[in-house]
């Protein structure tokens, strides 16, 4: 009897172990919210990330680049919540989310401006938009042609994949190809190691890439700011978007609106150099 009783006892304390064991790992139980795309959006989620998680303990971000194709077809194929682009979405792009039952939805959440960039040693400080499109279509070859010194032109551009390719197709290149002698990387940080170790290239980045290793160009007599680009002076500014599956909800609806506050996610924009919606 005393036996049977002892048993029943300790039985009793397993029982309400687990019980408190299972409560505990509930609590501690995440949600994860997987955010893919963009490398230049990238530096903005990173930062604002970092801080949203920190004020929401609950909720996970899991964030990656990869490029702004990339990060739309994660969405259509529904392995991502949140697709980070710097460029709009594609007619063809929408057709295939649709036929997976998905319908994007687009958040404009900070202003870029793409900036071409040489060597703080390269001379030149301005270039037109036509002298732009004539050295990445390999039209112009050497620096003297612009201003510069007697050498080579080392074009380094995106990759296809990438939503500032396509801008920078869009607007400079008017949907002419980049020459074929072109180094093209894969991101903005790649872009930059590229022209910075090298006197005689040239590259294109976002806003919030510009480091003291590297040297802005004006464009046609004008300066990227935030001021120009906010203004729409600067030829080539652009919006920087998320993208999500239908209107936002849950956790998703609680990212986008801290990307959106003035006072957290558009503070994260403008501290990783780009502009916020609300300058």
């Amino acid at each position: 009897m005393k036996l049977t009783s002892l048993f029943a006892k300790k039985r009793f304390s397993l029982l309400g172990l687990a019980l408190v064991c299972f409560a505990a790992s509930t609590a501690l139980a995440t949600e994860e919210v997987i955010i893919s795309g963009s490398t230049t959006v990238l530096p903005v989620m990173q930062k604002a990330g970092e801080a949203f998680m920190a004020a929401n303990p609950g909720i996970t971000l899991s964030i990656s680049g990869g490029g702004s194709g990339s990060g739309i077809k994660a969405l259509n194929d529904g392995l991502c919540q949140i697709a980070m682009s710097s460029r709009d979405i594609k007619k063809s792009e929408l057709e295939l989310g649709a036929k997976n039952g998905v319908t994007a939805v687009r958040t404009a959440i900070a202003v870029d401006a793409l900036i071409p960039v040489v060597h703080p040693e390269n001379p030149v400080k301005n270039l037109s938009a036509a002298q732009l499109k004539d050295i990445y279509a390999g039209r112009i070859t050497n620096w003297k042609e612009v201003g510069g010194h007697d050498g080579k032109i080392v074009v380094v551009s995106r990759d296809t994949s990438s939503g500032t390719y396509e801008t920078w197709e869009e607007i400079i290149m008017k949907k002419e190809k980049v020459t074929p002698a072109a180094l093209l990387q894969a991101s903005n940080g790649a872009v930059v190691q590229t022209v910075s170790a090298n006197k005689r290239a040239i590259g294109y980045i976002g806003f919030g890439y510009l480091t003291d290793s590297l040297k802005k160009l004006d464009v046609g007599g004008i300066e990227a700011t935030p001021q120009t680009a906010l203004a729409k002076q600067w030829p080539i500014a652009r919006e920087l978007y998320v993208f999500t599956n239908g209107k936002p909800e849950g956790a998703v609806k609680k990212v986008l609106e801290y990307l959106l506050d003035p006072q957290k996610g558009q503070k994260s924009v403008r501290e990783v150099g780009y502009i916020p919606l609300d300058k």
